[in-house]
């Protein structure tokens, strides 16, 4: 897939009104996707484009009536639209990917390094499939690559959470 300057994503907020509070952990996790995804990404909408909107992107992230919205703004700022996703087959993918971070979370501060390494794996391919699974979600929707869904999940991931 080939991306011009305009295929990417230049600023993404989260809906923040839906999260009570989050660990430190977390809130460093969603400082570095957020960062990571900004420097470096692949993002092309495809009915935006077809409307004639380009970017570079805005997206704004929410979760509304128990779906995902992206909420879109192209690069001269006009409202680009709103792509929604199903959460349904995220949910499974979602709450294992908690359950394995609060066990790594907890491996740092007491397992050996090979335990460590063991419960990392196993967070990189929940991980992995999640961000399969958003790629899957995102087909005829948005043109991207997989380091580019592997950081919106991390960010979906974060939507997620409730105090």
């Amino acid at each position: 897939m080939s991306a011009s300057p305009t295929d990417r994503i230049d600023t993404i907020t989260l809906d923040e009104a839906t999260v009570i509070a989050r660990s430190e952990d977390i809130e460093k996790e969603r400082e570095v996707a957020l960062r990571d995804l900004v420097e470096d990404n692949l993002f092309r909408p495809v009915r935006a484009g077809g409307e004639g909107h380009s970017g570079p992107w805005h997206v704004h992230l929410a979760i509304v009536d128990g779906m995902l919205a992206l909420h879109l703004k192209d690069g001269a700022g006009e409202q680009a639209g709103t792509i929604g996703l199903g959460l349904a087959r995220l949910r499974r993918v979602v709450r294992d990917y908690f359950a394995i971070c609060d066990s790594y979370y907890k491996a740092l501060r007491r397992a050996s390094t090979m335990e460590l390494e063991t419960v990392d794996m196993a967070r990189r391919a929940i991980h992995d499939r999640g961000t399969r699974l958003l790629l899957d979600a995102l087909d005829a929707k948005v043109e991207t690559d997989f380091e580019t869904a592997r950081r919106l999940f991390t960010l979906i991931c974060v939507l997620h959470i409730r105090a």
